[in-house]
C-alpha cells in the first residue's frame, strides 16, 4: 500500500507530508526532501553529538532560518558547513529516517498514510530524492538486515554482549570501526537505537552492527517467539572455520563497491 501511495505522490508531484505513527516523509514537486522519525537521531543530533556543530549554533540556525525553510541552506551560508557536508550529512539521515517511517520495528504500527498537502519542513530542501531511488534504497536496506542475520528480535531488545566479549573482537581491525563502537556502548540495558543515539550515528548502520555482531556471537540474540524464517542458521566449529573478522572485511568492500 505504502508503494502505491509513493509511486501516486511522485507521479502527481506532490508537495507536502506523508505521516505516520513514526514519523513523516516531506515531498516537494514529487521527490522526497526530507524525513524525519523520533526513533532515529536527526541532521541536529548527527552534527553536534560528532562535535561539527555546538549546540548554540544549531539552535541559531534554526530560529534564523527555520521561518523561511532554509535553516539548512542557511549553515552553508554562514560558512558553518561546507555544501558537501551539508548533502551528505542530510542525505543520510534522510534515508535513515525514510528507512523507520516504512519499516517500523513495532509490526503493530503502520506506514504513513495521511498527506498534509503543502506542509513543508523547516529545514528545507537540500537534494531532493526521487522516489525511486528512495525505494530502492529501502530494499537495499532490508536485505542487507536480512543477509547479515535473519532474527529481527535483536533490532529492538537491549544489545547484550556474549561472555568474553570485547570491543576488539568485533570483527574490525580499524580505530573507528562501527561495531567495534557498538560493542563498547553496549550495555545490556540500551536498545540498538539507544546505541546509536549515544553515538550520535546511523540508526541503521548501528541496527546493522548488531546483527552482524549477533551473527558473530558477540550479543546475545533474544528467544523468538516463533520460528525463524528459514529455520535456525547453524554456527559453524571446527579447525575449517574462516576467521570471522575477514569475512566481514570482504563483505565491507564489496558493499562499498
Amino acid at each position: 500500500m505504502t508503494a502505491a501511495v509513493l509511486t501516486r505522490l511522485a507521479a502527481t508531484g506532490a508537495t507536502g507530508a506523508l505521516h505516520g505513527r513514526v514519523g513523516a516523509l516531506y515531498f516537494a514537486d514529487g521527490a522526497v526532501v526530507h524525513a524525519e522519525s523520533p526513533a532515529v537521531p536527526d541532521v541536529g543530533w548527527r552534527l553536534t553529538a560528532g562535535g561539527r556543530l555546538s549546540a548554540r549554533e544549531w539552535e541559531e540556525a534554526i530560529e534564523e532560518g527555520g521561518p523561511d525553510h532554509r535553516a539548512g541552506c542557511l549553515l552553508v551560508e554562514q560558512g558553518r558547513l561546507s555544501r558537501g557536508e551539508l548533502e551528505l550529512c542530510h542525505l543520510s539521515a534522510l534515508f535513515d529516517a525514510a528507512y523507520f517511517v516504512l519499516s517500523p520495528l513495532d509490526r503493530s504500527q503502520q506506514a504513513p498514510d495521511r498527506f498534509l498537502k503543502e506542509a513543508r519542513h523547516w529545514f528545507g530542501p537540500v537534494r531532493p530524492v526521487p522516489v525511486s531511488v528512495l525505494q530502492r534504497e529501502m530494499n537495499r536496506r532490508r536485505a542487507l538486515l536480512e543477509l547479515a542475520w535473519p532474527r529481527p528480535e535483536v533490532d529492538v531488545a537491549p544489545v547484550v554482549p556474549a561472555p568474553g566479549a570485547g570491543a576488539g573482537g568485533a570483527g574490525c581491525d580499524e580505530p573507528a570501526c562501527g561495531r567495534r563502537a557498538v560493542l563498547a556502548a553496549a550495555d545490556g540495558v540500551r536498545t540498538p537505537l539507544q546505541i546509536a543515539r549515544a553515538l550520535g550515528r546511523s540508526a541503521f548502520a548501528t541496527l546493522l552492527d548488531v546483527r552482524r555482531l549477533a551473527a558473530a556471537g558477540l550479543v546475545r540474540t533474544p528467544e523468538a517467539a516463533g520460528p525463524v524464517p528459514g529455520g535456525p542458521v547453524p554456527r559453524a566449529v571446527g579447525p575449517d572455520v574462516p576467521e570471522i573478522s575477514l569475512l566481514y572485511r570482504i563483505r565491507d568492500a564489496l558493499e562499498a563497491l
